[in-house]
């Protein structure tokens, strides 16, 4: 789609808007172009001594009403149209945002943050000011042109206006020149202010990485060099745009140097009265909106067209997963993976292969082994964040992709490895996915979660902000806050992905009694635990054991430590090291 097939799209659905600000701009064309001729008259009147007083006053009164008339039609069409042109950029940043929300991981890691702030404002503010000043400007000027040179052409003298016509396709030729400037321009200014964001936020985000290792001159500097490039071509931009006014500028002044010249030779030979070339002078004057319009217009719009196409190809992106389910009903049942396959990629090698598992409502599932063996892979097969390459993934009788997305996910609470929590109080990051949970409902999660007391050592208690990111709490505080947030939502199915790998083994005794304590309260609650540490996966009633993404070893604690595999002796391993750090 181009930029200009998604503005005749949006005009049409606001036509009501624009349709009356064109008519409110119709109308002060008309009575712009009425001016001059009002005063021509005026001057040929006096000139001659055949307007009296009254009729003078009145004229003048006139004048007076008409400019009284077009300031308020011009107030009146800027916050009509305004108001309408505002909502394309809400429209466009409420599907940018949706179109974000239904993208899989993969797309983000092709995906700067910083560029997608800068699509959602600056690129998206872009093509807002060419649906707005730009369409309304681009209309207004060109009534405003064709009126003008009707009333030289028709009302005056077709001869002068032929002349002053002269130099008019020089700016032509100009204007298209520096045009194609402004959209290269425009164009490297936008991604260079998408890689300023995208440095702020990476700093930002860092910031504690930045001053641990001392990063801060280096940061500043990178900042600064960014800031200048950034600078730098936006004030390219703006010194292509500003060469539209001495376009138009030198094509007003030879115009009106010929008009004058011819005027002057017309007036002399007795062909066009003073109050004619009175008149005629006027309208060249009004002929400097429309020209310097004309600019304004193709700077906004190729800066619109540059923006739109940054922004189109993150619209039009395919999605990783499809939401097209239609099984619109809660997830119930027992969770089944027959022969299960995944790779990120069609070139990469399977993340998991042949993947045969059941988790029955109750059951826990503890899944484990060594570092990349595809333990968070199976989280996201059954997250739906990743498809199956082969074989297939059911809840119930249902295949997982004929649940809505929505239906889905809202089935389950997940804990990843890394905790994300948003910049708000922590009673209101615990109940994000129920925030109509009590006080007291708040606190009992966080008790089982073992972060209650901690808690309340902070100031202000659940009441305590907890920064972007959570960055005021540590590692273990922030897994432990969002193991809290699921536990609340009470989903059929929790999901601790390596959940436990901040805290301390004491700390990690307390919430696996805690979740022992859950599960004998909630029967139907399934929990799937992956976890590098085997304490927290020895209470489950299967053990998953994966290597290079295949099932090696599976049974419960006491069966594989019998089968001396690799559980057994990483068991031991960590029982060691375990009794080494008690020591």
């Amino acid at each position: 789609m181009t930029l200009a097939r998604l503005i005749a799209g949006f005009v049409r659905r606001h036509w009501r808007a624009y349709a009356i600000s064109a008519l409110m701009l119709t109308a002060i064309a008309v009575l712009t172009v009425s001016i001059p001729r009002r005063v021509g008259h005026l001057v040929d009147g006096l000139a001659t001594h055949s307007l009296g007083q009254s009729a003078l006053l009145q004229q003048l009164g006139l004048l007076a009403a008409t400019g009284v008339a077009i300031y308020l039609l011009r107030v009146g069409w800027r916050q009509l149209l305004f108001a309408a042109a505002f909502q394309l950029g809400v429209e466009l940043r409420q599907r940018f945002y949706q179109r974000l929300a239904q993208q899989g991981p993969g797309f983000f890691q092709r995906q700067r943050t910083g560029d997608l702030m800068a699509l959602a404002t600056n690129d998206i503010d872009a093509i807002e000011g060419a649906a707005g000043d730009a369409l309304l400007a681009g209309f207004d000027g060109t009534q405003t042109l064709l009126m003008v040179l009707g009333a030289m052409l028709f009302g005056v003298d077709w001869r002068l206006a032929l002349v002053a016509l002269l130099p008019f396709p020089f700016m032509a030729w100009a204007f298209a020149r520096i045009s194609r400037r402004i959209h290269d321009a425009s164009r490297e200014a936008l991604q260079r202010f998408a890689q300023l964001n995208d440095h702020v936020q990476q700093s930002v985000s860092g910031v504690r990485t930045l001053r641990a290792l001392g990063l801060e001159p280096r940061s500043s500097g990178q900042f600064q060099q960014l800031a200048g490039a950034a600078a730098a071509a936006s004030a390219k931009a703006q010194r292509w745009e500003a060469a539209f006014e001495p376009a138009v500028g030198l094509t007003l002044a030879a115009s009106s140097a010929l008009t004058l010249a011819a005027g002057s030779y017309l007036v002399l030979q007795g062909e066009l009265t003073v109050g004619q070339l009175t008149s005629f002078g006027m309208y060249l004057a009004q002929l400097i909106w429309p020209m310097w319009a004309a600019g304004w217009v193709l700077a906004l719009i190729e800066r619109g067209k540059a923006a739109w196409a940054r922004l189109l190809p993150v619209l039009e992106a395919p999605l990783a997963i499809g939401d097209d389910g239609r099984h619109d009903v809660a997830p119930s049942g027992t969770i089944r993976l027959q022969a299960a396959c995944a790779r990120y990629g069609a070139e990469q090698a399977p993340a998991l292969q042949d993947i045969d598992l059941q988790i029955a409502p109750g059951q826990t599932i503890g899944v484990v082994g060594p570092t990349g063996c595809g333990k968070s892979t199976l989280v996201r097969l059954l997250l739906r964040q990743l498809e199956p390459s082969a074989g297939s993934v059911a809840w119930g009788a249902t295949a997982l992709h004929d649940y809505p997305l929505a239906r889905l996910r809202a089935a389950m609470a997940w804990v990843p490895q890394e905790s994300f929590l948003f910049s708000a109080p922590i009673a209101e990051n615990i109940a994000l996915g129920r925030p109509d949970a009590s006080q007291a409902q708040i606190e009992a999660a966080a008790r089982m979660a073992a972060i209650h007391e901690d808690i309340l050592r902070f100031p202000h208690g659940y009441q305590t902000e907890v920064g972007e990111r959570g960055i005021t709490l540590s590692g273990g505080q922030r897994q432990r806050v969002a193991i809290a947030r699921a536990l609340l939502a009470e989903c059929p199915l929790l999901l601790l992905d390596d959940a436990l790998s901040a805290v301390d083994t004491g700390t990690e005794t307390r919430i696996l009694r805690h979740l022992a304590e859950l599960r004998a309260r909630q029967p139907e609650r399934a929990v799937l635990i992956t976890s590098h540490r085997l304490s927290a996966v020895a209470d489950a009633d299967e053990i998953l054991v994966l290597k290079d993404g295949r099932v090696t070893e599976r049974g419960t604690h006491a069966e594989l430590l019998a089968l001396q595999g690799w559980y057994a002796s990483q068991w031991r391993y960590q029982q060691l090291e375990a009794s080494l750090d008690a020591a």
